[in-house]
């Protein structure tokens, strides 16, 4: 994969349930993380080495972003998703791989802002169910 602008990374949301995705608009940075545990089943015939169990385990995946506020529809609907508990449906796309999509919840959004700049937003999602993967056409 060749160099990408990280500006082409996007968080999207489905703003109504209806599979339209929207992107979460004034972010500047933002962030993907996958993850999986792991089922270790070490036993004396281990021949001193860890032994791990293929397959099992929990998966999880974490978006995070950070940004200036742009878009009133956006911003108010993240805000929602957090105060409601929802899990609406989301899409990270990854320019020159894929897009990951799958239900997430929103787990904090920070505001910070000083006298002499703009006023500032992160915010972090923790999946909340299974995740598709969709290669980037060729």
């Amino acid at each position: 994969m060749a160099a990408q602008n990280g500006r082409d990374l996007l968080i999207r949301i489905d703003m109504t349930g209806d599979g339209l995705f929207e992107t979460v608009a004034g972010l500047r940075a933002q962030r993907l993380s996958l993850n999986a545990q792991s089922v270790e089943v070490t036993h004396l015939g281990s021949q001193g080495w860890r032994e791990i169990l293929g397959g099992a385990g929990v998966k999880s995946a974490a978006i995070a972003g950070s940004g200036v506020f742009r878009d009133e529809g956006t911003d108010a609907r993240m805000r929602q998703v957090f105060f409601d508990g929802e899990t609406p449906r989301m899409q990270v796309v990854i320019p020159g791989f894929g897009t990951m999509e799958g239900t997430f919840q929103v787990t904090a959004i920070d505001y910070a802002g000083t006298h002499d700049g703009e006023a500032a937003f992160e915010i972090a999602m923790a999946s909340a169910g299974p995740l598709a993967f969709t290669p980037e056409a060729v």
